[in-house]
């Protein structure tokens, strides 16, 4: 349970929450899939996923590019993009992103921040001891940064948690890490990264590329933890300055650590008020709205974009940064059923 399928625990956590209004629901999973609050058709993949959407559907929610063109005679839709989309061709036109930086870099503004079913999480323990500062993600993982962070909490004089990794990995190229400094839990999930996160002091998340949303940063801010990261994609719309510290300098961010102080109580506060799936099912839901009566989202279909925006390409008001200096951010270190979620 919650351990590393995002996308996965973004829809179950949607679908509950449609059905926790009162909206039917109905899931088109793989074999083995189980749910209290929804039907379930298994996926058949002898047939073309269209002849397997029931024909009294009023709505379409894909999270996967479908295998046909959804705007050429087919019933109102949504297509929610989760990932950074690297393919040339256009997008279907009702397409939605996760962050408004997502969305700015497919050329429109169609996005629905993620959004996780707090209750469970369990209690956030916000006056727990804490023993360290953590690391959240796939370490293997170039984009990640697992040694930013390991320079972050080095230079902090920090004890780092590493949650998604291994001391030694050669799943992408050799990596050893030697210091004694970093504790690796490998890829956890359920309980056990719960515990782990009531022990951190905050997240370390230097990753060098645009992150789409991410969900290890609204994770630990529900854990009242505050979040030193990069400038990258989606985090200046997730971070404010109550709850972190944003910046590509590793040295800033060490600096920000040992300096400054935040309060756990406004970091989990920003998770349940912000980012919450019920916030998420709302906020689709008027999305639902415009394509049932015949309104397209976008007039254009996206496109991915040539170049990466930068940081002031969301709103001002939402960047917690004090600086946006592209210093060198450098790493060595070369998902299952909704329902296990």
């Amino acid at each position: 349970m919650y351990a590393y399928g995002g996308t996965e625990r973004v829809v179950w956590d949607l679908a509950r929450s449609l059905s926790d209004m009162g909206h039917r629901v109905r899931l088109l999973a793989a074999q083995g899939t189980i749910c209290r609050f929804a039907d379930v058709s298994y996926v058949n993949r002898q047939r073309s996923l269209k002849q397997q959407i029931p024909d009294n559907t009023d709505v379409v929610h894909f999270h996967n590019r479908p295998d046909f063109d959804p705007d050429v005679d087919f019933l109102p839709y949504l297509y929610t993009q989760h990932g950074n989309e690297t393919a040339p061709h256009d997008m279907p036109i009702n397409s939605v992103f996760v962050s408004h930086n997502h969305a700015r870099r497919f050329g429109v503004d169609q996005f629905v921040h993620n959004g996780l079913d707090w209750t469970a999480y369990g209690e956030a323990d916000l006056r727990k001891p804490r023993q360290w500062l953590h690391f959240l993600g796939n370490a293997a993982w170039k984009v990640k940064n697992l040694a930013g962070a390991i320079q972050v909490a080095r230079d902090a004089g920090e004890l780092l948690a590493v949650l998604g990794g291994y001391r030694l990995n050669f799943k992408r190229g050799f990596r050893l890490t030697l210091s004694p400094r970093v504790k690796f839990f490998g890829m956890v999930g359920g309980q056990q990264k719960m515990d782990l996160l009531k022990l951190s002091r905050g997240l370390i998340f230097p990753v060098i590329w645009d992150e789409p949303f991410g969900l290890a940063v609204i994770e630990s801010l529900y854990f009242g933890c505050p979040v030193f990261a990069s400038t990258r994609g989606s985090l200046p719309e997730l971070v404010t300055k109550d709850t972190g510290y944003l910046s590509n300098d590793l040295r800033q961010l060490s600096q920000a650590v040992r300096d400054r102080a935040f309060d756990p109580e406004a970091c989990h506060q920003r998770a349940v008020s912000d980012f919450s799936a019920h916030r998420m099912a709302t906020d689709y839901l008027k999305k639902y709205q415009q394509v049932v009566a015949g309104n397209a989202l976008s007039n254009q279909r996206p496109h991915r974009a040539p170049t990466t925006l930068s940081s002031d390409a969301v709103p001002a008001d939402s960047v917690a940064a004090d600086s946006l200096r592209a210093d060198p951010v450098i790493s060595n270190a070369a998902s299952s059923h909704p329902h296990s979620r």
